[in-house]
């Protein structure tokens, strides 16, 4: 199997970027797609695919099953987990579920009336849970829908939100060369925070005091939507050898992206993928570039 690539990235209107909540949802915690910077929307294949379009799951044999540990940020001591499984149901059929967990490992907490004394600690906890199905029609047209539960916790404060992903892939040339991927992330409901808050009081006869414990909604907050659109096209040398090249179309989201890439795929044995994405409307001389522009690259040594 090669990771081919196509197209992923953020459009629309760059005042908006930072206002949605939700962000570990574009974090990619798979290490070879990721060797792509994630622009493997038309042609991801198998467990991968939950994550960058849903479609792309009926394209494997029979079952498949992924774990990842991703080290996020080197020295930041964000750690992302992640479990993928897909089985083959009928000929066409996939079905999947999908788990990540992000840890940003243990914060100080400094109230302001015990500034300088003991300090405690507190972990904030992302996790999602996505459930999905896809279908391949006459091997060229591949559909797949996902829906993902997202839950955030930190301190005293919870949110809960649900989101939708629908994928469309399709495969065509003599052979199956040329592909071509729609990717559509969408929000069901605003995530809403919730503040879980212990009052301390006293009865009025002064004989016992009691503790109170009331959850207070807090605030509502957007998840990105996005919308991704790609291609990819392979260029073969005999059998077991393999050059694919990775365009992309700006997708619709906050940002404008833009990205391409190449994957070397030797004797379905060694892959070779890079690939480079530009952040739009940001300036060189800047410092406000995000961690997913500019240069990625990897390797990946498959056995049999």
């Amino acid at each position: 199997m090669g990771i081919l690539a196509a197209p992923s990235g953020r459009a629309g209107n760059p005042d908006r970027q930072g206002e949605a909540g939700a962000y570990e949802l574009t974090i990619n915690p798979w290490a070879r797609s990721a060797g792509l910077h994630s622009l493997t929307t038309a042609c991801i294949q198998g467990a991968e695919a939950m994550r960058l379009n849903v479609a792309g799951m009926t394209r494997i044999h029979q079952t498949e099953v992924l774990l990842g540990h991703t080290i996020y940020l080197k020295g930041s001591d964000v750690r992302l987990n992640a479990l993928g499984f897909v089985q083959k149901v009928g000929k066409n059929g996939a079905f999947g579920i999908s788990l990540m967990s992000l840890n940003l490992g243990d914060i100080v907490e400094i109230p302001c009336s015990n500034f300088g004394r003991d300090r405690a600690t507190f972990s904030p906890n992302f996790f999602h849970l996505g459930m999905a199905y896809a279908h391949t029609f006459e091997n060229k047209v591949s559909v797949g829908i996902l829906f993902r539960g997202i839950s955030e916790s930190t301190a005293n404060l919870s949110a809960f939100g649900f989101a939708l992903d629908a994928g469309v892939q399709y495969v065509t040339s003599p052979q199956d060369n040329f592909k071509f991927g729609y990717l559509l992330q969408y929000r069901i409901a605003n995530a809403v925070w919730r503040r879980r808050t212990v009052h301390s009081g006293t009865n009025p006869d002064g004989t016992l005091q009691y503790n109170l414990t009331y959850d207070q909604r807090s605030a509502s907050f957007e998840l990105p939507s996005m919308l991704n659109i790609g291609m990819s096209y392979d260029l073969y040398a005999g059998d077991d050898h393999r050059f694919t090249l990775i365009g992309n179309l700006p997708p619709i989201h906050f940002t404008d992206n833009l990205g391409g890439g190449w994957n070397i795929v030797l004797k379905d044995l060694f892959f070779y993928p890079g690939a480079y994405k530009y952040e739009l409307g940001t300036n060189s001389e800047s410092v406000d570039h995000s961690v997913y522009t500019g240069l990625s690259a990897g390797m990946d040594l498959k056995s049999r």
